[in-house]
């Protein structure tokens, strides 16, 4: 037998501590939780990606009554993304979430198991680590590759 660890180095940033481009990107997720469709878990996230080709993709949460047919922020952003530029690999995404009051969460939120897998496929077709960026109220924390929240991947088909 033998055993090892699995470990992510996450860095955490104030607001006024991001680049420009990264708080454009973040600012564009924040925006994107106020164009989720949530009627039933009124848990509002935004995702937006920046591409290698300049441009910036967002998608929301869409709720849906027959509940396997909405789909997450993250992959709707991806989908989206590989939908309209499909030649465009992904440099670094922002998820952010705000609760049923309205309000964003004070921890930064993460992306789903779904979505972790969807993001890992992009991540891939891009041939680098792709950076998210996790926005919370007042903070955003940083972590380096979409392969660092999913480290034990299914890669193999």
């Amino acid at each position: 037998m033998r055993e090892f660890n699995v470990t992510t180095t996450v860095k955490e940033y104030n607001y006024q501590e991001l680049s420009n481009a990264d708080a454009i990107l973040v600012e564009e997720a924040r925006k994107a939780t106020f164009r989720s469709y949530v009627p039933y878990s009124h848990f509002h996230v935004g995702a937006a990606i920046a591409l290698d080709n300049g441009q910036i993709v967002c998608g929301s949460n869409q709720e849906n009554a027959a509940f396997s047919s909405g789909t997450c922020a993250e992959r709707s952003a991806c989908f989206y993304a590989g939908a309209k530029y499909p030649d465009a690999a992904f440099i670094k995404i922002a998820v952010a979430a705000r609760d049923g009051n309205g309000e964003f969460l004070d921890t930064p939120v993460s992306p789903c198991g779904h979505c972790r897998q969807a993001l890992m496929e992009y991540e891939g077709r891009a041939g680098h680590d792709v950076p998210l960026l996790l926005v919370g109220r007042d903070k955003v924390y940083e972590v380096p590759s979409v392969k660092s929240l999913l480290p034990l991947t299914f890669t193999e088909f």
